[in-house]
This record gives structure tokens, sequence and C-alpha cells, in this order.
């Protein structure tokens, strides 16, 4: 499976919680398989997703899913030790281990050559770790939303982008429906 059929399998779980999602393409898979808005689209801050989803979720008690990428966790390694040592019960880190810069042209990360970032995320001390494949995400999302423990999943899946065009909602807006979504 690539990222966007794994965003397309897992829509339907995380519609009714508050998700921030990584950069560039997978911002647009998840705006054309399921806008909601209680997505917060990240449309230029590579790396920052699992940061902003940590503290969103430290500051109001709603579900956070933080649909990140292996490309951008590791461009800001320094989220892991944040997250390990700032639990928040409400938060899930999704990263999403495509072994590739998906939204620069698939170039190959070291997730997908020696770096295992299930380990890395354990080194720094994320006590709830998982890694699965693609086909197993799902049941393994939604253990991770019933527990009610900030758990770290690291899903391996295929390299692969389809084509869709970029999101033309404004910034703001995007931040304004958010912001409304949060407060409800």
């Amino acid at each position: 499976m690539i990222r966007s059929e794994i965003l397309r399998d897992i829509a339907p779980i995380i519609r009714d919680h508050l998700v921030v999602c990584n950069i560039g393409l997978p911002s647009q898979e998840l705006h054309a398989i399921d806008d909601q808005p209680t997505n917060f689209y990240m449309l230029g801050t590579m790396g920052l997703a699992s940061s902003i989803g940590l503290g969103l979720a430290l500051v109001q008690p709603k579900t956070v899913i933080s649909i990140d990428g292996d490309g951008s966790v590791l461009t800001n390694l320094g989220t892991l030790p944040t997250i390990a040592n700032n639990v928040a019960d409400n938060f899930i880190l999704l990263i999403i281990d495509n072994g590739s810069y998906g939204s620069t042209g698939d170039q190959p990360t070291y997730a997908g050559k020696k770096t295992s970032l299930a380990a890395v995320a354990q080194a720094c001390g994320c006590d709830n770790v998982v890694e699965v494949q693609d086909k197993d995400l799902g049941p393994a999302l939604q253990t991770a939303i019933d527990s009610r423990q900030m758990t770290v999943i690291v899903c391996k899946c295929d390299s692969g982008n389809i084509k869709l065009p970029v999101i033309t909602m404004d910034p703001v807006v995007i931040r304004d429906r958010f912001m409304k979504a949060v407060a409800r």
C-alpha cells in the first residue's frame, strides 16, 4: 500500500478526532479523501506536525492524532524526546514510513535503510511504540485511540504518490475552522 491508500483506510477511524497532518502530499491526500474541519493541514512547515500535535494534546482533552512522515520526523528528531518527556495520553503520533521524502520526489530516507524510527522513539523514552505493516494499521490505530495512552505508531508502507491538486483553501481559513473544531 502507498500513503494515500493508508489514509483512505484510516479516514473513518480518525474522522471524529483532531488531526494534524504533515506538510505537502499527505495533507493534499487527506484533504481530497476526507476533508474535515477537525483536520489541520500543514502547508509549509516540514517536521512540525508532531510538535504541533503534542502541544495541542497537552492543552485540551480531545484525542489528537499527528500524521507525520519518516522524512519529516528525521528533519526534527528533537520531537521524539520532547514527546517522551511530555506525556499526553490523548496524543497519537502516526509516522507513515514509506522510506522516502514523498513530497519532494521520493528521494530515499535513512528510515528506508538502516534507521528504525520505532527504535529511535523507544531510545528517546517513548513508552508505547508500535510498528506495523500498512495492512495492519487500522486495528492498531483504533487500539491506540481506545487505550487512552500516548502512542507512537510507525506504519511501514510502500513509497509512491498520487497526483492531486494543491489545497486551495487559504491557510487562515484552515486555521480558523480548525480552532472552532477544537473549541467545540
